[in-house]
């Protein structure tokens, strides 16, 4: 009598939206309908994906900026919840206007540096979130692996709690290339540190058309597969 196959181990992933869009999705329009659960196992081809988590704030339309971007944002998220192991979570998105030095410095007649009104856009709310939800798991204990897609520094403490006090595997899937890999997440000792490419978000593509409770929703025109135009510039722009 043959034995039944063993269990493969599983993963939960938590997408950090902004920096995977920054440091790799803002060139690439044409890769930005991305299906989060085929790139992790398309990534992590070992493991059974537990969860997907996916980060980010809903952006708002900027003076000088494509009017469009947070309707093309809205019909991914939409698309990213009607994906049976993904889960969205909003931070938000702050637009304030500051006043601060110009760069490179310059110095007026009285000797302080020279300043200029700007618009700072930020996205507020996303990391503490990740962290969180990060943790919670962990502690519940319910994957064996726990994969963080982002190249964001700021997420080494959480990803060292849950190797160090919980005693889970912790790894990194990141938008750069190795040498540019935020090196204190390399130092961590994690279990696991892969690179998302290019390659691996044009195998991950959600289908053109998605069904969902409300009817259907279309990946954008300007996502369209033949799109040879550049990204959107700024980093507000989806």
């Amino acid at each position: 009598m043959s034995e039944p196959p063993a269990s493969r181990a599983t993963a939960s992933v938590y997408v950090d939206g902004f920096n995977l869009y920054r440091r790799l999705l803002e060139g690439q329009p044409q890769d930005k309908w991305l299906d989060l659960e085929a790139l992790s196992r398309h990534l992590l081809p070992e493991f059974d994906i537990l969860r997907v988590r996916y980060f980010t704030a809903v952006i708002k339309a900027l003076p000088g900026a494509d009017v469009d971007s947070p309707q093309r944002q809205q019909a991914y998220i939409r698309a990213l919840r009607a994906q049976p192991r993904t889960s969205v979570h909003l931070g938000n998105f702050r637009v304030d206007r500051r006043r601060m030095p110009l760069h490179p410095l310059q110095y007026g007649s009285d000797g302080k540096p020279v300043s200029a009104l700007v618009r700072k856009t930020e996205e507020k709310g996303s990391d503490v979130s990740l962290a969180s939800y990060l943790l919670l798991d962990a502690f519940r204990d319910e994957a064996n692996m726990y994969v963080v897609v982002s190249n964001d520094s700021d997420l080494v403490t959480p990803l060292r709690l849950a190797k160090e006090e919980f005693r889970r595997k912790i790894g990194v899937l990141s938008p750069m290339e190795p040498k540019r890999a935020s090196n204190e997440l390399k130092q961590l000792g994690l279990d696991l540190h892969r690179q998302v490419t290019i390659e691996a978000l044009r195998a991950a593509q959600l289908p053109d058309r998605i069904s969902d409770a409300h009817g259907t929703v279309r990946r954008p025109g300007k996502w369209s597969r033949n799109s040879e135009g550049p990204g959107e510039a700024g980093p507000s722009n989806q």
